[in-house]
């Protein structure tokens, strides 16, 4: 059944991690240079990781625990990603010339909202399965 809210969802937060890393730069340095997720290496692994966290979790549509399970593991990396940029967004504010930051460092947070809205509705659906179960 992928014609479930969820998956929307999941897919929303796979654009996101996967494609909307190469659209947004995570900030730039005094000499006007953008650096973007592809330009660190361990960055755009972990978003590239997230993605696919998300687009398992959708192949995964008859087993929803395992589902809520990625979903929660998705979760997880994503907010040890916010910790490194929130980290590196510390060492880029003490230079002598500020720096700014991108949009790009809020995507780990877009993530989160549309992983945890998908795990809401994977939670639903497995209270609906279990009530319909129990009337058996």
């Amino acid at each position: 059944m992928l014609q479930r809210i969820q998956t929307i969802f999941l897919l929303l937060a796979a654009i996101v991690s996967g494609g909307l890393i190469f659209v947004f730069e995570l900030w730039s340095t005094p000499e006007d240079v953008k650096v973007f997720a592809l330009d660190i290496n361990y960055i755009f692994a972990m978003f590239i990781v997230s993605a696919v966290l998300s687009i398992l979790s959708i192949a995964k549509y008859k087993k929803r625990m395992s589902q809520f399970m990625l979903g929660r593991l998705n979760i997880i990396l994503n907010f040890f990603l916010l910790g490194l940029f929130v980290y590196q967004s510390l060492n880029l504010s003490g230079e002598t010339v500020v720096s700014e930051k991108g949009i790009g460092i809020f995507l780990p947070i877009v993530s989160i909202v549309f992983l945890a809205l998908a795990n809401k509705a994977i939670k639903k659906d497995e209270d609906l399965v279990k009530s319909v179960d129990r009337l058996r």
